[in-house]
């Protein structure tokens, strides 16, 4: 079966009902990542109460990465076979019932399986909301709408760990589960009386492993898939090396305080949110393909003089956070465009499509942010972040021009996988 047509159900929408369907969808693009920045202040508190340390603790933040990364290869196929609504509805279940585990988990291992298993449901709602804006959007509206759910993404690294401080310092860590437990009891809700379903059931879609690898086989042959997600994905992957080297940057060797970071952290994700949003304005001129290759040539300057300039000790904590604002904001122009144009090839594969993109993402974040903690034991200065963070936007860079001319040559020569 064919999803509903994008261009009919955005004439047959309000704008009111554009509003709650955009919220909707950031909302369930949004969970993971409080999910994750939410619990991070409470990680002292939950490794002495749980009598380990916070090395320890840190294993369930990894176990959360891995399962969200594997997690939305399984829900691409079951959304193309069951429809959007149905597996999205059984992950917030399977996350409600593992977040209250969390609440009562008495030792590091049972949280570490918990978090495992919380990030398998966790991850469908990913999934299917970057499917179901290729369901329910026009094509060439894709990365306009990808750019307002940027926005609501956004609020998780400005408001999320600061909320889990407060709520560590005066009700316990076990709240920030609680809290989490009603967020997606709320995103549940919305989703099942608020979204419709983008795609009918598709019962010649079969759930054996040979197709469903075919199926994924499919989709990376397509040249701009292949190039546009990559591209993106390793852009990701230059964001989770900040992520993951900022707090010893600052707090170690620029020695801010705590606050000063938390301030920091949220100025910084102003940068990437921001640009989000003048992107929705650029694509009233420029062309998705235009704004991304002009964001990743000016993003990789900035990390080529970022590293250098950190690295010599030309740059103090001013031009640093001058930089990385940059560097971030360049983020905000590359993922909406990335993810309309990985997704603009397919309409049956898009759960799929979906999946292999959400996986790559997670799966080279997760390898970035390794690199970063590796090459930290052996080099204590900001070399580890800024080098990786450097060596992904150039990477990237070189994927988008090499993909952009086999694009091209298949184009032209009549070479056209769909």
């Amino acid at each position: 079966m064919l999803p509903v047509s994008g261009s009919f159900a955005c004439m047959a929408r309000t704008k009111r009902q554009h509003f709650f369907l955009i919220l909707i969808l950031g909302a369930l693009t949004a969970l993971a990542p409080f999910s994750i920045d939410m619990y991070l202040p409470g990680f002292p508190a939950i490794a002495k109460d749980l009598h380990t340390s916070i090395a320890e603790v840190s294993l369930s933040l990894s176990s959360f990465f891995i399962g969200v990364s594997a997690g939305q290869l399984l829900y691409g196929p079951l959304l193309d076979r069951f429809g959007r609504k149905r597996p999205l509805h059984i992950g917030l279940v399977v996350y409600l019932l593992t977040s209250l585990g969390c609440v009562v988990a008495t030792s590091v291992e049972a949280l570490i399986v918990l978090r495992f298993l919380q990030a398998l449901g966790c991850c469908a709602c990913t999934v299917a909301a970057t499917a179901m804006v290729r369901d329910l959007f026009p094509v060439e509206d894709n990365a306009r709408v990808f750019s307002m759910l940027l926005l609501v993404v956004g609020v998780s690294p400005m408001l999320a760990p600061a909320v889990g401080g407060y709520v560590t310092e005066f009700l316990g860590w076990h709240y920030i589960f609680i809290i989490l437990t009603v967020l997606a009891a709320v995103i549940l809700a919305g989703s099942y009386w608020g979204l419709p379903e983008s795609y009918q059931p598709d019962p010649s879609y079969s759930l054996l492993p040979a197709p469903i690898v075919r199926s994924f086989l499919f989709v990376v042959q397509e040249w701009r898939f292949t190039t546009y997600a990559f591209a993106g994905a390793i852009v990701f992957a230059g964001l989770l090396a900040y992520v993951a080297g900022s707090p010893y940057v600052f707090l170690e060797i620029f020695k801010v305080s705590g606050t000063q970071y938390s301030l920091i952290f949220a100025l910084l994700a102003a940068g990437l949110i921001g640009a989000g949003q003048v992107n929705s304005l650029l694509l009233r001129k420029y062309k998705s393909e235009q704004i991304i290759r002009a964001a990743l040539i000016f993003q990789a300057i900035t990390g080529i003089i970022l590293v250098t300039g950190t690295s010599n000790g030309w740059v103090g904590l001013a031009g640093t956070l001058g930089l990385i604002f940059v560097f971030l904001s360049c983020a905000g122009f590359i993922f909406p465009n990335a993810s309309a144009l990985s997704m603009a090839p397919f309409s049956k594969h898009a759960g799929s499509a979906s999946a292999l993109m959400g996986a790559l993402q997670m799966g080279l974040g997760a390898l970035a942010s390794v690199a970063v903690s590796l090459l930290s034991k052996s080099d204590h200065s900001t070399f580890p972040m800024t080098g990786v963070m450097a060596a992904c936007s150039l990477l990237a860079l070189g994927i988008l021009f090499t993909g952009s001319r086999v694009i091209r040559y298949r184009a032209g020569s009549g070479k056209v996988s769909l």
